[in-house]
């Protein structure tokens, strides 16, 4: 069992910069694809970034250019960098492990969930 814990949310105008985090508590962290999703109210729950054990990565064309997600195998957490934040970025921003080795951005990929850190963009 992998637990994860976002941390980082706020709230930011349009334009600013937020870096959320994402701590787990499991010795095999670095065998775990990981990924970053986002649900807004009303709306499903949808993939913004994921990275493999070795780094490579995959975004969501309405965050290509401004996010970059990154991992620290060594101490077990998971980054999204959000920059040039816009209004429509506002959302509860959740961290996700897969037991998959193919980076995903489809929620039903992954297997372990977050309970999710928001994140408020103003205009």
């Amino acid at each position: 069992q992998v637990q994860l814990v976002e941390s980082g949310g706020g709230s930011v105008q349009a334009g600013g910069s937020l870096k959320l985090s994402c701590a787990a508590s499991h010795y095999t962290y670095d065998s775990y694809c990981l990924g970053w999703f986002r649900q807004a109210p009303g709306k499903e729950r949808e993939g913004v970034a994921g990275i493999t054990r070795e780094g490579n990565t995959k975004y969501a064309d309405s965050v290509k250019g401004r996010f970059t997600i990154s991992r620290d195998n060594a101490k077990n957490i998971l980054y999204l960098e959000m920059n040039s934040l816009k209004p429509e970025d506002t959302a509860m921003y959740y961290c996700a492990a897969s037991w998959s080795v193919v980076v995903s951005l489809q929620p039903g990929d992954f297997n372990y969930w977050g309970q999710g850190s928001q994140v408020t963009v103003s205009s």
